[in-house]
């Protein structure tokens, strides 16, 4: 039986992988079996429906044989190790969804011993999941570099979900901070998997058996090595397109483990903030890297990726918010995905204004510097007024803290991510 104390040690030790959330699968649920992949759970990781589901999130071990320099892991580390088998963490599984703590899985683990070994008795631990205990719950698998081809491909087509992680945003830096790591064994493997569900899709494979329904995920340390935003952002435009991901992960570097050549500061969570709005403005609302972010610059700590479009392109504004197009109204500060389409259905039947704008949760404080409606103007006047008004968003009034709860239209573009 799995004790408290190895518990601690690999639930502990898993905390530092961030790309975890769940995405929600269409695999078809066994008959008589437990869980399921495509319902809600209690808490913790979100779907892009808003749903909200609960993971264990836990390693097979963290006894590692690579000696990745960022890594609290790593095998020079003194660290305490522990190790679990595929029945414990099976059991462990079955028994906390049974007590509804968890509705899903997230296993990884160090490679110890080799790749292959490691690789095997991760996907053995799924396979028992999936076959002996029949559970139908949502499983992502975090995959292991340098293992076999086949042991990656009979793992997708029992997990939900996979992930290799790119860990650092170029070559020079993998061969400097993780020199058993290659661009090749990190990249290869997820080639394989997004072949596979291609192949599945084209070859209309039932769903029952296609590989990683759920698609597959990656993570970058940021502020471990030197590489500008603009790069990371090229990469991850590149990972996008070439590899089909659901998510690039940004994990921020925290200085857990110390060495010379590490940083001794980390990169703060500002600039991790930064990088997922821009991940966001490029996926849904038709950015180019090049627009938000120069090659060798960082994104602005003052003001969100949007704004700080907007600001170095006011000759295109304002607009008016009643003939806009929609790819227009898109780039407006303030105005999300959700609020651009409101207003391009709105506007068939009758003439917006500023009254209409709030009613459908657009963020008026940001959005007026950048609209007219009707022909009429609200916003600051002048680009360096303009520019003291948005750097003031968000911002508490005098001394007072900031709330931990938001609410109204702040809380809306919260939730969904909407600039």
């Amino acid at each position: 039986m799995l004790d408290a104390e190895r518990l601690e040690i690999l639930t502990e030790s898993a905390k530092y992988d961030v790309s975890c959330s769940s995405s929600g699968s269409e695999r078809v649920n066994r008959g008589g079996g437990i869980g399921n992949a495509s319902v809600g759970g209690i808490c913790h990781s979100f779907t892009p429906d808003g749903r909200c589901i609960s993971l264990l999130k836990i390693l097979m071990s963290n006894d590692c044989i690579y000696d990745c320099e960022y890594c609290p892991n790593r095998a020079s580390a003194d660290v305490r190790r522990a190790f679990v088998t595929p029945e414990e963490i099976c059991e462990l599984t079955i028994n906390f969804y049974k007590r509804n703590y968890i509705e899903g899985l997230f296993l990884s683990s160090a490679v110890f011993k080799d790749p292959n070994t490691t690789m095997e008795l991760l996907t053995r631990t799924v396979s028992m999941l999936r076959r002996q205990y029949n559970f139908n719950g949502y499983i992502h698998l975090k995959g292991i570099p340098h293992a076999d081809e086949a042991l990656c491909l009979r793992a997708a087509k029992l997990a939900d979900r996979m992930s290799y992680n790119i860990e650092l945003p170029s070559e020079r830096s993998l061969k400097l901070l993780a020199p058993q790591k290659t661009k090749d064994s990190l990249l290869a493997p997820m080639k394989k998997l997004y072949a596979a569900t291609l192949y599945d899709r084209e070859n209309r494979v039932k769903r029952a058996a296609r590989a990683i329904p759920a698609g597959q995920t990656t993570q970058m340390i940021i502020g471990a090595s030197p590489e500008s935003d603009g790069k990371i952002l090229k990469l991850t435009r590149s990972l996008y397109r070439s590899l089909g991901l659901k998510r690039v992960y940004y994990s921020s570097y925290i200085p857990v483990v110390r060495s010379p050549l590490l940083p001794e500061k980390g990169a703060g969570l500002l600039r991790e903030h930064r990088l997922y709005q821009a991940d966001w403005l490029l996926r849904f609302y038709g950015f180019d890297v090049e627009e938000l972010c120069g090659e060798d610059e960082n994104l602005s700590a003052e003001y969100d990726p949007k704004c700080a479009w907007a600001l170095k392109n006011m000759h295109l504004f304002p607009v008016e918010i009643n003939k806009a197009p929609l790819e227009m109204l898109l780039r407006v500060p303030g105005i999300g995905a959700r609020g651009a389409y409101r207003i391009t259905e709105a506007r068939r039947f009758s003439r917006l204004d500023f009254d209409n704008l709030k009613k459908m949760r657009i963020i008026l404080k940001r959005a007026k510097h950048f609209i007219t409606c009707n022909g009429r103007f609200y916003g600051a006047q002048g680009e360096k007024m303009i520019k003291a008004s948005l750097a003031l968003c968000g911002r508490p009034d005098g001394n007072e803290q900031l709330s931990m709860f938001s609410t109204g239209q702040e809380a809306c573009a919260a939730l969904t991510g909407e600039l």
